[in-house]
């Protein structure tokens, strides 16, 4: 997908899923850290999802797992940008996953084109200004602290409720920082701020997000929460309840899901559709 048709997708009120594969360029992501924190195993991962399906690959050099400690900018910069530069001219969309403007600018300056934000643009108040200035997407996400001490944050009375809230906010002030209306994507951030039963309730009632009238984004491959129900401790080994949970996610709404393992969730994501938008009349 070229951006020019990434735009005209993001204004299509019936636009199909797609698939955005999971790129950590960094030492300590939960399930993969390491193993592509070199700029060359990076982009032989990147052409690997590309190659089973991803139409997005999402760069990040900061691990934002729970008790995560924070790195500069420059160091997220050093990570991701020898990455994005070989990435460039690779056939899919590149999203750079952080929170912080001046990696945003710099890996859209180097070829990036979307910012993936989990603080929703609050972590760094020229975030929104950045992503208007450069006219490119923005997913914003909704969360509590920051990854050191967010599973402490998870008091809720009504989650669906007041993560539907907290979205609609941040897209007005994206809004109202000069994001046109159809570049603002929303996430409602399973895993992030979050017990298990939050994560549960939030995919039940995933369709009420549609009065958000706005792209969105699920991120729940390999996350702790399959891991509990399915007996699985090993992130890795999570496949067939991540399965169930893109399949979920795409029947109910999500328009990106974001996934580690791209060969499989795309047959997913393939098979939910083919039975959400088949013909009933048809054999």
């Amino acid at each position: 997908m070229t951006y020019p048709e990434f735009e005209k997708w993001l204004k299509d009120s019936d636009r199909v899923p797609l698939v955005m594969g999971v790129l950590n360029v960094t030492p300590d992501s939960f399930s993969d850290g390491g193993k592509f924190a070199t700029p060359s195993a990076a982009v032989a991962r990147a052409h690997e999802m590309i190659s089973q399906g991803a139409t997005l690959i999402d760069i990040g050099g900061e691990s934002t797992r729970p008790g995560a400690a924070r790195i500069s900018a420059q160091e997220q910069i050093q990570r991701i940008i020898p990455v994005i530069e070989q990435l460039k001219n690779c056939g899919a969309l590149l999203s750079v996953d952080t929170t912080r403007a001046a990696v945003a600018r710099a890996a859209i300056n180097a070829g990036a084109h979307l910012i993936n934000d989990i603080s929703g643009g609050l972590d760094d108040p020229g975030m929104l200004k950045c992503a208007a200035e450069l006219s490119v997407p923005i997913v914003l996400m909704h969360t509590r602290g920051q990854p050191a001490n967010m599973q402490t944050m998870t008091d809720y009375v009504d989650v669906t409720a007041e993560v539907i809230d907290h979205l609609a906010g941040r897209k007005q002030a994206a809004i109202e920082a000069g994001i046109a209306a159809h570049r603002v994507l929303l996430d409602p951030g399973i895993g992030f701020a979050k017990t298990m039963g939050h994560n549960l309730i939030l995919l039940k009632r995933l369709q009420e997000f549609k009065r958000l009238n706005q792209p969105l984004l699920l991120g729940t491959s390999r996350k702790s929460f399959i891991g509990k129900i399915t007996g699985e401790d090993e992130p890795s080994r999570r496949l067939f309840g991540t399965a169930a949970t893109i399949s979920w996610c795409v029947t109910n709404g999500a328009a990106i899901v974001r996934v580690h393992d791209v060969a499989e969730m795309v047959k997913v994501v393939g098979m939910s559709q083919a039975i959400a938008c088949s013909n009933e009349f048809n054999t």
